[in-house]
C-alpha cells in the first residue's frame, strides 16, 4: 500500500516495538529503551538494515541477517567499544541471526 501511495517509507522494514527486545519478566525502563533505541540505530548507520538488540539484562544479544554476520565482525571492535559506551555489559552476536519473535522461543 505503501508503494502504491508513493511513500518514502515503502521499502522500510516492519520494526516492533521497543519493549518486545527484553526477555518476559525483565523490568524495562526508559533508559534501557534508550539505550536499545540507540543501539540499533548505530547499528543501521553501519548498513545493517534488519538488525534486533536483545536486552538480556545489560547483555546485547545482537541479531542481524545470517549474510550480513561476516561485515558485522569486521565492525566488531567498534561496536564492542560502542556498545559499551551505551551501557552494555556484555556485547553478543546471536549466530542463528534475525528472526522475528526470538524472545518467544523460550516459552
Amino acid at each position: 500500500m505503501a508503494r502504491k501511495l508513493g511513500l518514502s517509507v515503502a521499502d522500510k522494514p516492519s520494526m516492533a516495538c521497543l519493549s518486545s527486545r527484553f526477555p518476559y519478566g525483565q523490568t524495562i525502563t526508559s533508559d534501557a529503551l534508550v539505550r536499545v533505541g540507540e543501539a540499533e540505530n548505530y547499528l543501521r548507520t553501519h548498513g545493517f538494515r534488519v538488525v534486533r538488540v536483545r536486552d538480556h539484562a545489560g547483555i546485547a544479544r545482537i541479531e542481524v541477517m545470517p549474510a550480513e554476520m561476516a561485515h558485522f565482525m569486521e565492525l566488531r571492535e567498534e561496536v564492542v567499544a560502542k556498545f559499551k559506551e551505551l551501557g552494555f555489559s556484555y556485547v553478543t552476536l546471536d549466530l542463528v541471526g534475525f528472526r522475528s519473535g526470538s524472545m518467544n522461543e523460550v516459552l
